[in-house]
């Protein structure tokens, strides 16, 4: 049903106004995704062309400057102590999510981008891998929304289970790096638990981000060998803004002046992120709600507790350590 006439001049000003709230600093993420999801569901969205052609701008974009955050020595040197059991658990973890997306009969984009979010580092990595994967605004909405919902759970839950489970700072620092999607949620559960917990935590879990490079690269090769002559697929984009992750990271790691700036263009990267998370709520519709259903959020919590309580388990019989 289209919504009515002075409905559809109300979304107008409204769709304005979310998109500039979401560039403020205290609008989180999460806000910004729902609001526009229920803006576009109850008012309509009379710009949803627009809207669409924006989201595809800004995604890249926006991950080319959060690797301006990136310091890629002390990222390098936590990746390297890790690098096999880190391969090894995102496998796992990217294997575990195919088969509980097949069991579940989840869409295959939708099911990839909860599996990679829950494998790397949420939002970041989901934003990296849909324009490659050429993945639908409503599949790109349910990712995302089902890890933001998860990491506002983790931040709370982890610390008193970390205590619980008599975890000390470097071993729960590992542990919510392995299991929490979202490096600001990683980062502000090991500030909750101490400082040498925010140390690890941080490190590791930007270590782990690094593997949105290679993962991206490969799913765009896959994308490409699978439909490279079908006349009505456009071709796949070539992953330019994955260059631009590391040549970002790459200026403020080596060159000292550039360390300041470099944080002032993450904070800006970030909010585009937001606006740009608004927009793809924005460009969410009824019918494309009802087609996604709630099945994709099961396989996403399903994924988050194996992959957490094995973490667990590792963590407290030291199986996996801080080097």
């Amino acid at each position: 049903m289209s919504p009515s006439a002075p409905t559809s001049r109300l979304a107008l000003p409204l769709l304005g106004l979310g998109a500039l709230l979401a560039l403020l600093p205290f609008t989180p993420a999460a806000a910004a995704l729902v609001g526009g999801a229920v803006l576009a569901l109850t008012l309509g969205n009379p710009m949803q062309g627009q809207t669409r052609v924006w989201t595809h701008r800004l995604l890249p974009l926006a991950v080319v400057g959060l690797g301006a955050e990136m310091n890629l020595r002390a990222v390098a040197k936590a990746g390297l102590h890790g690098l096999g059991y880190t391969a090894i658990s995102l496998a796992l973890v990217l294997a575990l999510g195919w088969w509980l997306a097949r069991l579940l009969k989840v869409e295959r984009d939708a099911g990839l981008l909860i599996s990679v979010g829950t494998a790397i580092c949420g939002g970041s990595a989901i934003a990296a891998v849909a324009p490659v994967l050429r993945a639908k605004e409503q599949e790109i909405s349910v990712a995302l929304a089902t890890v933001f919902l998860l990491n506002a759970i983790a931040l709370v839950v982890f610390p008193p289970i970390g205590r619980a489970a008599g975890l000390g700072q470097d071993a729960f620092g590992l542990w919510s790096a392995l299991a929490i999607h979202d490096t600001s949620s990683v980062v502000g559960a090991g500030l909750a638990y101490g400082p040498r917990a925010l140390e690890v935590a941080t490190t590791v879990k930007l270590a782990r981000a690094l593997w949105i490079v290679p993962l991206t690269l490969g799913i765009g090769w896959r994308v490409a060998r699978q439909s490279p002559a079908a006349p009505e697929t456009p071709p796949t984009k070539k992953p330019w803004f994955i260059a631009g992750f590391l040549g970002m990271a790459a200026l403020v790691t080596y060159v000292p002046f550039l360390h300041a700036p470099g944080h002032l263009v993450a904070m800006a990267a970030r909010r585009l992120l937001v606006l740009t998370l608004f927009l793809i709520g924005a460009g969410l519709s009824r019918d494309a709600l009802r087609n996604v259903g709630l099945r994709p959020f099961l396989q996403g919590l399903l994924l988050w507790l194996i992959v957490g309580s094995l973490g667990l388990g590792a963590v407290r019989l030291g199986l996996l350590t801080v080097g």
